[in-house]
């Protein structure tokens, strides 16, 4: 039987929206749904490990890359790197898995562009009180910082209307319903049944 081959799905959202925790939860829930992991040439954070959450690279080892034409999007976000590898990303979706991109407005642009079958979707924060209060609570950044994150978190929400999908995580057991929603109605397609059953589909018709 032919293997179908996944979907990308594209994921931004202001920091402090939740869009990491959701997509964990997704994931936990559904381990046939994979995250690719990006390049980055910032300091790693608490809790978190290389090769799983980032690839973590020095800032010459990200230029190299990027010369040899590796990243299928790269962007610069509050002085530090980021970036796609291509190969990585389609050998996932070669082997039938869905995967997803958190990456930010200027890396969607790109993607889109490059592969125009992905399907995007934006996560808002209920209000700008929430979101503020989320990046407080997280107790790793100056207020300074955190001030620095809420403008360009105004400035990145705008382009929400660039998305295929929408999502508000007000209550997370919610939205992450809504996220599942999508996902689960996108493997109901057609021509991705048509390969799972093919063999019922020609049993039916006889």
């Amino acid at each position: 039987m032919t293997q179908h081959t996944g979907t990308l799905y594209i994921i931004s959202a202001p920091s402090g929206a939740g869009k990491s925790s959701l997509v964990k939860a997704l994931t936990d829930a559904d381990p046939e749904i994979r995250v690719s992991v990006s390049h980055t040439t910032r300091a790693m954070r608490p809790g978190e490990v290389d090769g799983v959450n980032y690839h973590f690279v020095t800032r010459e080892e990200f230029v190299k890359m990027g010369e040899h034409g590796d990243f299928l999007e790269r962007a610069e976000v509050f002085g530090n790197f980021y970036g796609t590898s291509q190969s990585r990303l389609q050998q996932t979706l070669d082997e039938g898995h869905d995967l997803i991109l958190e990456i930010d407005w200027q890396g969607a642009e790109q993607v889109r562009k490059l592969m125009p079958q992905a399907r995007s979707i934006f996560i808002l924060p209920p209000s700008l009180q929430a979101l503020h209060q989320r990046l407080t609570n997280r107790g790793q950044d100056s207020d300074e910082i955190i001030d620095g994150r809420m403008r360009e978190a105004v400035s990145e929400m705008s382009h929400y209307v660039d998305y295929d999908y929408l999502i508000i995580n007000d209550d997370f057991a919610h939205a992450l319903d809504d996220l599942k929603a999508i996902f689960r109605a996108n493997q109901l397609q057609q021509k991705r049944q048509q390969v799972r059953f093919g063999k019922l589909l020609a049993e039916l018709l006889g």
